[in-house]
């Protein structure tokens, strides 16, 4: 429970997440504000971002005065284009995910969008990952969804906490919100895919076993791996020392499977 409080903090959902296990599943309260924000860390590549009412202020003049970003571009203070080469924009937010994670965590919440309780979300016909979520006897529901470019955080709920009616979900009640916006909010603009950081692969895995599928096999689902990781093709081998079929496991690859620091596989 210390590196999830410690995840809270970093990615703004709570100032001191207290440490018990509910907590891991979402017993804590925050905002809608912070929440939407945690989601654009995962959106970013992991980079944290800190939410603000006010972009940027100029003067009369059109000059910028103030920046939340805190931005500067030396090379674009020239009035006209003199064949001078592209601006570099350096990112320098604070990085609180590893970028791979990130990506495995959105492949995850585009499976709650392509398959899961947000499936309606589908039909805006572009790569979106969300999650829905409904509290104990449906007294808040959420939807909270993003594409590369946008996040969006839809909370229903009554001023003074009280049930909405038995059975209601953030998917039946947030989602279709989410959806009405999107749709006026992406009219426009091109869909892009989320980038995926160098060095993950792709492979297909049987939904109900975990194993190695071919792609478009009936059942299967396409899941995002870390270098080292992935589904087995047959049996796995365990870390008793043997394998499945009896054969010695690595002595060496066991040592480093029982000594790794947390967070190696």
């Amino acid at each position: 429970m210390d590196l999830v409080a410690e995840y809270g903090r970093a990615f703004g959902l709570y100032d001191k997440l207290a440490p018990y296990l509910p907590m891991s599943l979402g017993a804590g309260e925050t905002t809608l504000t912070r929440l939407v924000s945690a989601y654009a860390v995962l959106a970013n590549g992991g980079h944290a971002v800190q939410p603000s009412m006010i972009d940027r202020i100029q003067d009369r003049h059109g000059r910028t005065i103030f920046r939340h970003d805190g931005s500067r571009l030396r090379s674009m203070q020239r009035t006209r284009w003199l064949h001078q080469e592209e601006p570099v924009l350096r990112d320098t937010r604070k990085q609180v995910l590893d970028p791979m994670t990130a990506y495995q965590v959105t492949s995850m919440l585009r499976g709650v969008v392509e398959r899961g309780t947000a499936h309606q979300v589908s039909q805006l016909g572009a790569p979106v990952a969300g999650k829905t979520g409904t509290t104990n006897d449906e007294k808040d529901v959420w939807f909270v969804g993003y594409t590369p470019t946008l996040v969006t955080g839809i909370f229903m709920g009554y001023d003074a906490p009280k049930p909405m009616g038995y059975g209601e979900t953030g998917g039946g009640l947030a989602a279709p919100i989410f959806i009405d916006f999107m749709k006026v909010a992406m009219s426009g603009r091109p869909a892009v895919d989320f980038p995926v950081p160098q060095g993950l692969t792709f492979a297909s895995v049987n939904r109900r076993t975990g194993k190695r599928a071919a792609s478009g096999d009936p059942g299967s689902a396409v899941e995002v791996f870390k270098p080292g990781t992935g589904p087995c093709l047959t049996e796995c081998p365990v870390i008793d020392g043997f394998g499945a079929e009896g054969a010695e496991f690595p002595a060496a690859l066991r040592e480093q499977l029982l000594t790794a620091p947390h967070g190696l596989y």
